[in-house]
């Protein structure tokens, strides 16, 4: 047996004085072998049992996910009467209260020109003279014919007396004494045109003199002394200054259509300018168009503003503000209208908690 188990290399049990020890090792290993499967067993067990508790964690957590989910939540909004006024703005130029090119009546030469551009002028006041040797040769070409006419009336006259004296003599015809009669009329009639032809060149005269037409200030000078002056503004003739009154001041601002309705007259405007920070000027809506334009949609509407103290300039760019009165309609969140190809929905919940869909017309 000795030889059998040498043969297969194992030693047989009880066999030499190392067996017991060989023996005792054998079962430390097993015994270390058992104890390593049952921590395995352990391990295994735990890892299970983690898996098992995440799965069933994530389950509960998902079905209360779930549930809070299936629940429908919506953010209300209660509609409310628009009791603020809404103030439109829109921009504006300012410009005088009255402007005007001044043009001279009287052609001829400037002789001088007595203010300037920012000059503040009077009604009647002297803006420049002009020299017009033409006018002038005129009038006293008239004023000589005028003096022909008055002899002639008056030799008319005597002839026409001493006939009358002859005709109660019958020492003339009625028709001799109608002749002078009539050279009579004519001679007055001459004399009458001579009157007007001398009143109509003073008064020409007197345009030399150019004058302001309003109290108002130069806001332009495009003469200088020896320019050639043509009298009127229209054809090739030029005006000599530009005049506008500052105090007050009119803006034209167009309204849109929307809001076209809603201006009046006497309405209340504030004006502002982004370079005077911090000051508003008040005014009121003179007048307005009373119609449509058709190729812009809006409505002109002037605005008169007071500017005793010249802080305003003609020309100047500004904001105008114009307080429109509360509508009185239902407002909500613009995000809770939805529009759709039937129209804008806006959605209502009644007294069931129930949601539905509510048509609307849009105001302003």
């Amino acid at each position: 047996m000795s030889q059998r188990h040498e043969a297969l290399g194992i030693h047989p049990i009880g066999a030499g004085g190392d067996d017991g020890a060989e023996l005792l090792a054998r079962r430390q290993v097993l015994r270390r072998a058992r104890v390593a499967l049952l921590i395995l067993l352990v391990l295994l067990a735990l890892g299970a049992a983690r898996i098992v508790v995440l799965r069933l964690a994530n389950a509960q957590t998902l079905k209360d996910d779930a549930t809070v989910h299936a629940v429908l939540h919506v953010r209300v909004a209660t509609p409310q009467t628009a009791k603020a006024a809404q103030t439109l703005t829109l921009p504006g130029t300012l410009q005088g209260f009255v402007q005007s090119p001044i043009s001279a009546r009287a052609s001829g030469y400037l002789k001088r020109w007595t203010h300037d551009i920012g000059s503040r002028v009077k009604k009647g006041e002297l803006l420049a003279e002009i020299e017009t040797p033409e006018i002038d040769q005129q009038l006293s070409q008239g004023i000589a014919a005028r003096g022909q006419a008055a002899a002639t009336l008056a030799l008319a006259r005597s002839s026409a007396a001493r006939w009358e004296a002859l005709r109660r003599k019958d020492v003339v015809s009625q028709q001799e004494l109608d002749e002078r009669r009539s050279a009579v009329a004519a001679a007055t009639a001459n004399l009458e045109a001579a009157d007007a032809n001398v009143q109509r060149l003073r008064q020409t005269e007197g345009f030399k003199r150019v004058v302001a037409p309003f109290a108002g200030v130069i806001t332009r000078r495009n003469v200088d002394v020896g320019d050639l002056i043509d009298a009127g503004s229209g054809g090739g003739g030029r005006a000599l200054f530009t005049l506008a009154q500052t105090d007050p001041l009119r803006v034209y601002v167009n309204v849109p259509q929307s809001y076209a309705q809603l201006i009046k007259a006497g309405q209340a405007a504030v004006v502002t300018q982004a370079e005077l920070r911090g000051q508003r000027f008040e005014g009121k809506v003179a007048r307005t168009a009373g119609a449509i334009d058709t190729a812009t949609r809006q409505m002109q509407v002037e605005v008169n503003l007071p500017n005793a103290d010249g802080t305003l300039l003609p020309g100047a760019y500004v904001q105008v503000e114009l307080p429109l009165p509360a509508s009185g309609t239902l407002t909500v969140p613009g995000n809770a209208l939805i529009f759709r190809a039937e129209g804008t929905r806006v959605a209502l919940v009644d007294a069931q908690g129930q949601v539905r869909l509510q048509a609307v017309d849009l105001g302003r």
